[in-house]
């Protein structure tokens, strides 16, 4: 019957899988070519078997969390003898509860209902002629990220929801965690009945110029790492990339602001994740909020709150003359640690001009209790994510409800913001007929108002 083959086409991928690792290391090309196969195997079978496949990764991830601690320790141990940033090494580490917190977002996922074959449009073309337009996976997506182990299990988990094959390449400074997270995960979907071949994991760093050349087999790149990790990227393939070059978020304080929310969300934007790109770089104070005149104002406890939690303040042009403070390196830095850029505008305006000149359109907030203000800003900040009275640090998959984030994209086509599994998703025309011609448009009477050419 359809389900015994399908299996058997599962178990032939499986087969292939064997001999490739048999005759030792595999061109990226033969890994690429058979992801795109484990993923059409994948989307054959029943939404059942990739539900019980993300079930079992999320207790394969806690069964085992002592050993991928274990290995991440490794990689951290080895960091220690590179040149890495401070940054870089926050990045690195898996924290106490995080597994757990993976493993959470994946029974999530795992919870949702299956997103491939949804109907979004049905038409009647014709009397007996029906076209539906439902979801459908992208395909292969190559992932390549740097000392971000956590974002192994997150992808993995979103790409099997979804349907796609997966290649990861992930930085040398977490081969030991990477290793042993796509271990774990191999063996969780291939007891699922999926091939382990549907998530590729790259070892070699020469290889990440063989996999950017291969269109043919991949259908989106999508880098989560530094700004010059992404801009190489997009200038070497032709492959399409999803995804942000910089986070430089900002927080503007209105002149109706209350002090209570500006002291928490200001530090909590900072502190929480320094190395986030959803980390607060720059907060911009109202003028009307920084005389001192009537006792220490909003601009002033807030510097002091931030420097009590070990946050270095730079100024902008007007902010390092007016508060004594060193200028910032420029108006668009990423410091991705405890520093951060204090700037004073008139208005409003100048505030949304200064995040349009300056921001890199990821997430951006504003701290008011005037509604109208909050509502204008927004509206017209044209950023990914734009919130009003909450922390940036609240741009993420997992707190969107999303169960997991393949990256957040600032980009304007396809997907934005924090991308889980829609964003992974494209679409197919069904048409289902009895005999049905063109043959000019003779002899058909078309029931829809839909135009068509006569090609």
């Amino acid at each position: 019957d359809e389900t015994r083959r399908k299996r058997e086409r599962v178990a032939e991928e499986e087969g292939q899988d064997r001999m490739a690792e048999s005759e030792g290391k595999v061109s990226t090309e033969v890994l690429a070519q058979a992801c795109r196969q484990a993923s059409r195997a994948a989307q054959a079978l029943d939404a059942e078997v990739r539900t019980k496949a993300l079930e079992k990764v999320a207790q394969a991830l806690l069964d085992n969390e002592q050993a991928i601690l274990e290995e991440n320790k490794k990689d951290l141990e080895a960091a220690e003898h590179m040149d890495i940033p401070p940054a870089t090494l926050q990045r690195l580490k898996l924290k106490e509860g995080k597994i757990s917190q993976l493993a959470r977002g994946i029974r999530t996922l795992a919870q949702s209902k299956d997103p491939i074959g949804r109907v979004l449009r049905r038409t009647q073309v014709a009397e007996n002629l029906e076209l539906t337009q439902v979801s459908a996976p992208l395909g292969v997506l190559l992932i390549i990220f740097e000392a971000r182990p956590d974002a192994l299990p997150q992808i993995a988990a979103l790409s099997i929801r979804s349907g796609n094959g997966l290649l990861l390449k992930g930085g040398k400074e977490a081969a030991h965690s990477n290793k042993i997270l796509h271990s774990v995960i191999s063996e969780a979907i291939h007891a699922a009945g999926l091939p382990r071949s549907l998530v590729g994991l790259v070892t070699s760093r020469d290889e990440i110029a063989d996999l950017l050349k291969l269109d043919h087999f991949i259908d989106l790149v999508i880098p989560r790492g530094s700004g010059t990790l992404v801009r190489y990227i997009q200038d070497n393939t032709k492959i399409p990339v999803l995804g942000h070059a910089d986070g430089v978020c900002h927080i503007y304080v209105d002149k109706d602001a209350a002090l209570g929310k500006v002291l928490s969300i200001a530090v909590d934007s900072k502190i929480d994740y320094p190395a986030a790109c959803n980390a607060a770089e720059t907060i911009l104070f109202h003028r009307d909020v920084c005389d001192d005149s009537k006792g220490a104002s909003v601009l002033t406890k807030t510097m002091e709150a931030l420097r009590e939690n070990g946050v270095k303040l730079y100024g902008g042009e007007t902010a390092s003359k007016l508060l004594g403070l060193p200028i910032a390196p420029n108006a668009k830095h990423e410091y991705g640690d405890l520093e951060i850029t204090l700037e004073v505008v008139e208005s409003q305006d100048e505030a949304i001009d200064y995040i349009h000149r300056y921001g890199s359109g990821h997430t951006d907030a504003i701290i008011t209790e005037n509604q109208s203000s909050a509502e204008s800003f927004l509206r017209r900040v044209d950023s990914a994510c734009v919130f009003h009275n909450a922390s940036t640090r609240f741009s993420d998959g997992f707190r969107f409800g999303l169960g997991a984030e393949v990256g957040i994209s600032t980009s304007r086509i396809h997907a934005r913001g924090p991308v889980g599994v829609d964003g992974l998703l494209t679409t197919r025309w069904l048409m289902r007929g009895d005999a049905h011609i063109v043959n000019k448009d003779k002899g058909i009477e078309y029931l829809t108002s839909l135009s068509h050419a006569n090609d």
